[in-house]
């Protein structure tokens, strides 16, 4: 529960603590044998060890649609799959579409067009009103997350019509499901705000958080500016970090500079940075939901346990729900190797 005198949010029940299914049916290459092989049965059985209610399985329209945008049997089946295996292991699920014909959060998936485009708004409706017509019959245990990290502002009163629309088309097969919907600057808890959807009893805000971007994302290779042998400990004062961003991400990149240069990351850090979207949340009357957050491998597995610890203690003051970023590989993996030793203290910290 939020502690005493915070603002105390809409519960979404079953949803309280999950993990990322990222790199199974989304950003791979999409295979039969990356279907089969990535994520089996048996993870299922270790996320549910780990104390989770639910997992966030990210998909691309790659394996549900063929390239006409006719429904693909076998992607359905695959994904069908994985929600059984949910059931199984008494999870819930969010599936995730993570790409859609013509938009990408990623640019190197050279999609375009999407927020402009008639025809792929109608295809992206289309693909929701056939994962509603298969999954919208269990809303207590499976949710619909429209769209996965819209990345520029501009793009926001198209997103907002969609959404509305494509919601509205979703209740026709699936009236109870909840639906999830995020604001831009990919999923930025800084652009809940400026949702805009009718009022519906079963939405769901949805954000994002990787800050500081410059600890968790330190010397990723998938960002251009980024040197890739920077490190920084989670220990660094915000002036560092500031000073780092600026340099490597952009001026005004991390909103550090706000704070005196001795501070640390602490949990007030994260329970203010949050304050804009519950107060959104609040005021709609709608539970509010992190979808990704977590921790590149190039930090070390000590200050990645230490940024858990930080940010649970801002997710349990709200009482948000959450799901980390991600089990297995794609550059932040949970269950790798690597965080064998602070593991079991982590987990306590989804």
């Amino acid at each position: 529960m939020p502690r005493k005198g915070s603002v105390i949010l809409k519960e979404w029940k079953g949803f309280r603590k999950g993990v990322d299914l990222g790199g199974w049916f989304s950003q791979c290459d999409h295979t039969e044998k990356r279907y089969q092989n990535f994520i089996r049965k048996d993870d299922f059985a270790v996320i549910r060890s780990w104390g989770a209610d639910h997992v966030r399985i990210p998909v691309d329209y790659d394996l549900l649609e063929d390239e006409q945008g006719r429904p693909c049997a076998s992607g359905f089946a695959h994904l069908a799959r994985a929600l059984g295996y949910a059931k199984e292991n008494s999870l819930n699920a969010v599936i995730d579409l993570h790409k859609t014909a013509g938009f990408s959060f990623d640019p190197g998936e050279q999609e375009s067009g999407f927020f402009e485009s008639e025809k792929y708004q109608e295809r992206f409706c289309r693909l929701w009103e056939e994962i509603a017509k298969r999954f919208g019959d269990d809303p207590e245990h499976v949710a619909f997350e429209l769209l996965n990290e819209v990345t520029e502002e501009s793009f926001m009163p198209a997103w907002n019509r969609i959404a509305r629309e494509c919601i509205r088309r979703i209740r026709a097969f699936a009236p109870e499901t909840p639906v999830l919907v995020g604001g831009f600057w990919h999923n930025s808890a800084l652009s809940v705000k400026a949702i805009d959807i009718p009022d519906d009893e079963h939405l769901v805000y949805n954000f994002h958080c990787y800050e500081p971007l410059i600890f968790t994302h330190q010397g990723a290779y998938w960002m251009p500016s980024m040197d890739r042998g920077f490190r920084i400990p989670v220990t660094a004062g915000f002036g560092e970090m500031e000073e780092a961003s600026c340099r490597m991400l952009g001026p005004h990149s991390s909103g550090l500079a706000q704070y005196p240069a001795e501070t640390h990351l602490s949990a007030d850090y994260f329970i203010a940075f949050f304050e804009e979207a519950v107060k959104a949340a609040e005021k709609r009357g709608v539970p509010l939901y992190c979808g990704e957050y977590g921790v590149i491998d190039n930090a070390s597995p000590e200050d990645t346990l230490a940024w858990y610890r930080l940010i649970h203690q801002a997710f349990t003051h709200y009482g948000i729900g959450r799901a980390a970023w991600s089990y297995r590989q794609m550059d932040f993996g949970l269950a790798d190797g690597r965080m064998d030793p602070v593991r079991p203290e982590l987990i306590r910290y989804l």
